[in-house]
């Protein structure tokens, strides 16, 4: 299939797309509103001749933040827009960045729509963080002469064999990229297997790890504790929760509960649209929930506190004495695990984390990071870390020394940016 196949392709499935928004706005009220940006209608007025970065969801936000912000520093006269295709990550976006950028959804990928966005933003640089890679946007940018620098690159296995499927139309789309900063040389030999040119492609390593956290953040999490009168109190946290998961964790947690009367467990589902859901569950187990959203205080009475906010991720991971990133005991494939690390927090996850497969491996390696199977494991994995904080320390240990030896990448990232649009 080549790019004119796929373009009309795309054209006839607009039906299907609208009829899939309506489906996802009956979960997520949020999807029915500004459908209009998503095909290059009723866009916001840009500032043109900056910088457009593109983070599909929340996690390539999350990453995006250190780049933005160095780009910010390092161009500040020039303008920069984000871009991203879920209200999540659009929520996000607005609580990060605030009115320092401009914002919208990227268009879908028609070429009437492509062509209409590009022309309302005229960007110098395009930056697309991780692998959201369109062949309609991507050739825009090289009609308009504007590079286009894939960041953060990322490509597993069975992506690769996904892309495979499409030669004619993958291999054109990747040699018109300028570079291709990937995190490591296995996924560089990916891309270059797939079409890219093997002179574009840079090793760069995850900016992940180049995560900065506020200094403030535990100090707080810890004051909030003691308003709580919760600071002996054992507590965990099962972070980015989705469909399926939740069960497993609160059945953990009644275990737990069984050896730690007093535990709390944090549960803070992924996605928005399922904070009612997870909050029934919990008390149909007949668990005594407290919600975030309410700001209200956390009692002795209380066994979970259900994350329902957005944005404050990082402040409940703070609050919490160990950490399990979820999306990894189904076969969804893991979030973020460096953000309890840069916590100091001992970090479990699932065994199903090939989406940071690397980061996994290397912290495992380490012993920065416990993997656990079902529930039994989780809960003996926690009870375990609870009841001996020697163990929890040394894991957390050489977590961070995996960290700080894996740090750079965002420092690489920029100097190939700089390299595609110089300072002076």
């Amino acid at each position: 299939m080549n790019r004119t196949l796929y373009s009309l392709l795309l054209y006839l499935a607009v039906p299907v797309i609208a009829v899939r928004l309506w489906l996802r706005s009956r979960k997520a009220p949020a999807y029915a509103k500004r459908i209009a940006e998503r095909f290059a209608i009723n866009l916001p007025e840009f500032t043109q001749g900056g910088i457009w970065l593109h983070a599909v969801s929340v996690g390539e936000s999350i990453a995006a933040a250190p780049v933005v912000k160095a780009l910010q520093q390092l161009y500040p006269d020039l303008p920069i827009t984000v871009t991203c295709m879920t209200p999540t990550g659009s929520e996000r976006i607005q609580s990060l960045f605030g009115d320092s950028v401009q914002h919208c959804y990227l268009p879908y990928d028609l070429p009437i729509c492509s062509r209409q966005f590009f022309k309302r933003l005229k960007p110098r640089l395009a930056i697309v963080m991780e692998t959201e890679l369109w062949p309609n946007h991507i050739n825009q940018c090289a009609r308009l002469n504007v590079p286009v620098l894939l960041a953060n690159g990322r490509l597993s296995a069975r992506s690769a064999r996904g892309y495979g499927r499409f030669p004619k139309l993958v291999a054109p789309m990747l040699k018109q990229l300028s570079v291709l900063a990937v995190q490591t040389h296995t996924e560089a030999q990916r891309f270059i297997d797939l079409g890219a040119r093997p002179e574009a492609v840079t090793v760069t390593g995850s900016i992940k790890y180049d995560l900065r956290v506020d200094a403030a953040l535990p100090e707080q999490a810890q004051a909030l504790r003691e308003q709580w009168h919760a600071s002996q109190r054992p507590i965990w946290i099962a972070a980015s929760t989705h469909e399926g998961e939740d069960a497993l964790i609160l059945a953990a947690h009644q275990q737990l509960l069984a050896q730690f009367p007093t535990a709390l467990l944090i549960l803070v589902p992924r996605h928005p649209e399922r904070f009612e859901t997870v909050y029934n569950l919990c008390v149909q187990q007949g668990l005594q929930v407290q919600r975030r959203s309410t700001q209200a205080a956390v009692s002795a009475e209380h066994q979970i506190l259900l994350g329902d906010t957005m944005g404050e991720l990082l402040f409940l991971y703070a609050l919490a004495d160990v950490a399990l990133v979820a999306g990894s005991l189904i076969e969804h494939g893991g979030h973020n695990m460096l953000e309890p690390i840069a916590l100091a927090k001992p970090t479990l996850t699932g065994p199903h984390y090939f989406n940071f497969l690397e980061i996994a491996e290397q912290l495992l390696e380490a012993g920065g990071l416990r993997e656990v199977a079902d529930t039994h494991a989780l809960t003996h994995a926690v009870a375990e870390l609870w009841r001996n904080p020697e163990q929890a320390q040394t894991m957390c240990a050489a977590a961070q020394q995996v960290l700080q030896r894996n740090q750079g990448a965002l420092q690489r990232l920029l100097d190939s940016i700089e390299a595609q649009l110089p300072t002076r």
